[in-house]
């Protein structure tokens, strides 16, 4: 189920923008009326976009998002009518992915909600890449370690690959646990 959460204080803009977000194929619209509700309302439904006002009672709007973004990984929305560099930059750092204006339009909340989703899962996919990235590399160093091992015992360097790859075949493992499990009995 695709849930969407709209916060802000004024209940009419809530609706105006619930109204936007519903049309943008949400299942269901949940709404809060300060960063508190926002919070508590995230961990429980775990939006997959969140559009939130910066000033509200209580909590305010960026903080709210900065205690969300720790827990969920969402596209945030900001709604306000200030447009100044520090709430901008304090948007920025808790990874606000859209900035709109107040008095705004359904037109600029569309295009916020869809640019902010578009990024979202291009720095997703970024992020899963760099991930696995990392874990080849982490793959590639045990591999060379383990391979330096049987290299010492007076295998040539093909020989030992050979022979882990061999082994990793045989008991259904990956090059990476043969890697540490040579390393583990040589270390």
């Amino acid at each position: 189920m695709k849930v969407a959460m709209v916060v802000d204080d004024e209940p009419l803009i809530r609706r105006q923008v619930s109204e936007i977000v519903a049309d943008y194929g949400f299942d269901e619209i949940i709404e809060a009326s300060n960063g508190a509700e926002a919070i508590a309302a995230a961990e429980v439904k775990k939006p997959l976009l969140i559009v939130m006002d910066v000033s509200m009672p209580g909590v305010d709007g960026i903080t709210a998002a900065e205690k969300i973004g720790k827990t969920l990984s969402s596209p945030i929305v900001m709604l306000t009518g200030t447009g100044d560099a520090e709430t901008i930059e304090r948007a920025r750092l808790a990874g606000v992915m859209n900035y709109v204006m107040k008095p705004f339009n359904a037109a600029q909340v569309y295009a916020a909600v869809d640019l902010a989703i578009h990024q979202y899962v291009e720095v997703s996919s970024l992020r899963e890449e760099v991930s696995k990235l990392k874990e080849s590399l982490e793959t590639r160093k045990l591999v060379d370690r383990a391979k330096g091992l049987l290299i010492k015992k007076g295998l040539s360097e093909p020989q030992a690959y050979r022979k882990m790859q061999q082994m990793a075949m045989d008991k259904r493992k990956s090059m990476k646990e043969v890697a540490e499990a040579i390393l583990l009995l040589e270390g």
